[in-house]
């Protein structure tokens, strides 16, 4: 297969949609189809370009096989909804350099990464043109949660936004998205059952997988062996409401050898270091995004681990780092809400603790109790579920015959 790929997120980055689409666009050219992408110079946690990006404008470069189409876009220092917008604009608008020529060449299929949601737009445009497929992948609703968590609160420009979102869903071929709620939410913009394949986010499970306190970052982060772990890694964004975790730091400041450790980057980095100033703590501990291949040692050093939204996106995203963990065979501390499919997924397979969102008490409580229970039953119902249900090899097959089938069916 000739395939297209258009996303502002891409390999270098470690986190978020870029991991994924990097993963994704790397196996189907490890399985001999050209993959060709247009995306942005990688600026993803950070919200600053790469180092070594920094003096390139538009340019190709081949990755593991992938031919990357590389374009520069606004990165704005402080993000908020108006700057959000113009970020992803820029890029939109800088990358028809590249669709100029494209809307010549023939591809098989095209698929537009979401978010942002402006990734339908010329995607859809070459479907129209060309008569070639057109997936469209939803990673995050981004127009439900800008509205959810205030991040734009003009109400005239949000619905603005939702019928640009419902156009491209519902022209697009089929749409993709990683979650049985996400796809609920997808089905109430108009797109029929059957126009909706399950793509969830998947992980290695061969490379992440349970390892002895002895190999974990322990030691080279500077903390003995007796100290517990309250881990929270990845981005440090609006959703996640990691506030919380602080006050509940506070409540934890006389016992010494129970640590909370940041690990990653992200919007609201800064502020909750300055909260940790503040409130003078000693027991809250930050460091920088470490690289994939520490990742199993990471995850081997947290007694507890944190998955946190706020209660307003905790069914439209589908936290990625929760697959790591149960690779792990970690024991996670999860935020859902009853009724969410994350909840679902976790109470029915009993592969973490659930407890409600935004809920200090509960977080406290939680941790407090866990810390030194028996949690072996968790962690083995965890590494058995990622092993069965999220297994990179099993989920990509699938959407590689997605791909196949539609390719015949337009042919």
């Amino acid at each position: 297969m000739k395939i297209l790929v258009y996303g502002i997120n891409y390999h270098p980055e470690l986190t978020g949609t870029g991991k994924y689409t990097g993963e994704m666009c790397n196996w189907l050219a490890e399985r001999g189809h050209q993959i060709d992408i247009i995306t942005a110079l990688p600026f993803y946690p950070q919200w600053k370009i790469y180092d070594r990006y920094k003096r390139k404008n538009w340019h190709r470069e081949k990755i593991n096989g992938v031919n990357v189409y590389r374009v520069p876009l606004y990165v704005p220092q402080k993000i908020t909804g108006k700057t959000r917008i113009l970020h992803e604009l820029s890029f939109n608008l800088n990358s028809f350099v590249y669709w100029i020529p494209i809307f010549f060449r023939r591809y098989d299929v095209v698929i537009g990464i979401c978010p942002p949601m402006q990734m339908g737009l010329w995607p859809y445009i070459y479907k129209a043109i060309r008569k070639r497929p057109f997936i469209f992948h939803i990673q995050d609703l981004q127009v439900d949660a800008a509205r959810n968590l205030e991040l734009i609160k003009n109400q005239y420009l949000i619905r603005f936004l939702e019928k640009i979102e419902k156009f491209f869903l519902r022209k697009a071929t089929i749409v993709s998205t990683i979650s049985e709620g996400m796809k609920r939410n997808i089905q109430g913009k108009g797109v029929k059952g059957n126009n909706i394949f399950l793509l969830p986010n998947w992980v290695d499970t061969d490379f992440i997988k349970p390892l002895p306190k002895e190999q974990s970052l322990k030691k080279e982060f500077g903390f003995k062996n007796d100290d517990k772990i309250i881990l929270y890694s990845g981005n440090m964004g609006e959703k996640q409401g990691l506030e919380i975790v602080i006050n509940v730091a506070k409540r934890f400041k006389n016992k010494r050898n129970i640590h909370f450790v940041f690990v990653g980057e992200g919007a609201a980095k800064e502020r909750l270091i300055n909260m940790v100033k503040e409130k003078g703590l000693g027991n809250v501990e930050f460091f920088s995004l470490q690289p994939y291949e520490k990742l199993p040692n990471l995850m081997a050093m947290a007694d507890l681990h944190l998955v946190l939204q706020k209660r307003s996106a905790s069914d439209l995203v589908m936290p990625s780092k929760l697959t790591s963990i149960l690779s792990a065979g970690g024991i996670a501390i999860v935020t859902a809400g009853a009724g969410t499919s994350l909840h679902d997924v976790v109470e029915d397979n009993r592969i973490a603790i659930l407890i409600e969102p935004e809920n200090e008490k509960m977080l406290y409580e939680a941790i407090h109790k866990n810390m030194n229970n028996n949690l072996e039953e968790i962690k083995a119902n965890a590494r058995s579920y990622a092993e069965k249900f999220l297994n990179k090899d099993e989920i990509l097959r699938k959407f590689e015959t997605l791909l196949l089938k539609l390719i015949q069916e337009e042919i």
